[in-house]
């Protein structure tokens, strides 16, 4: 199985007073840095938004900016999705899609992989975290490139895409739901969330 991976790292943070969420940090490690190590399997990985200069990433992990900046999630998946394709090489099976602000996403992203790694998908689209409410994460999800793609050329400019719900790009798509491991999809949108993760600006972990 050939997989790709996008990160998304490109939102305004509003609820933290525009602190980027890919800079901050939990036992050492910054938001951005623990996401792309859990995607480590995967042959590609592209990272999309206005990443701060001090944060290092891997010489082999791509960079991509939705157009025009802050359009959301889905257009930064196009972004994502559009600097693979320039990438070359041979097309991928499925590509994961993950937001950078789970801080325990590494159980779900083995979940995510063993469900695409199965013997018998039974010709899904692909599948989506479903966390403990019965809630479908988009943003925690596997998806094959060519039902991501045909999602994709609905909508063939960037501006398209901007303000786009991502259940509307992926509406089309028949998704297998994966249960997401206990606290996996937990998230941080606010100081509160970052507090109940253990979560911290970088300067606090000093």
């Amino acid at each position: 199985m050939l997989l790709d991976a996008i990160v998304l790292a490109g939102g305004r943070s509003a609820r933290l007073g525009g602190e980027p969420k890919a800079a901050l940090v939990r036992e050492g490690r910054t938001l951005l840095a623990s996401t792309v190590e859990a995607v480590e399997d995967a042959r590609r990985t592209v990272v999309v938004g206005s990443i701060p200069a001090n944060l290092e990433l891997p010489d082999a992990v791509l960079r991509a900016r939705e157009s025009p900046p802050f359009g959301g999630p889905a257009a930064g998946i196009r972004a994502g999705w559009a600097a693979l394709d320039a990438a070359g090489g041979p097309v991928c099976d499925f590509v994961l899609v993950l937001a950078c602000d789970m801080p325990s996403v590494r159980p779900l992203v083995d979940a995510l992989l063993g469900w695409a790694g199965s013997a018998d998908p039974g010709g899904w689209s692909g599948a989506v975290a479903v966390d403990a409410a019965g809630v479908r994460q988009p943003l925690a999800a596997v998806y094959r490139w060519t039902s991501l793609t045909e999602a994709l050329a609905r909508y063939p400019r960037p501006e398209d895409v901007t303000g786009l719900p991502v259940r509307a790009l992926t509406g089309g798509l028949r998704l297998a739901s994966v249960h997401a491991p206990p606290g996996s999809t937990d998230d941080v949108d606010t100081w509160e969330d970052a507090a109940r993760l253990g979560v911290h600006r970088a300067a606090e972990q000093e």
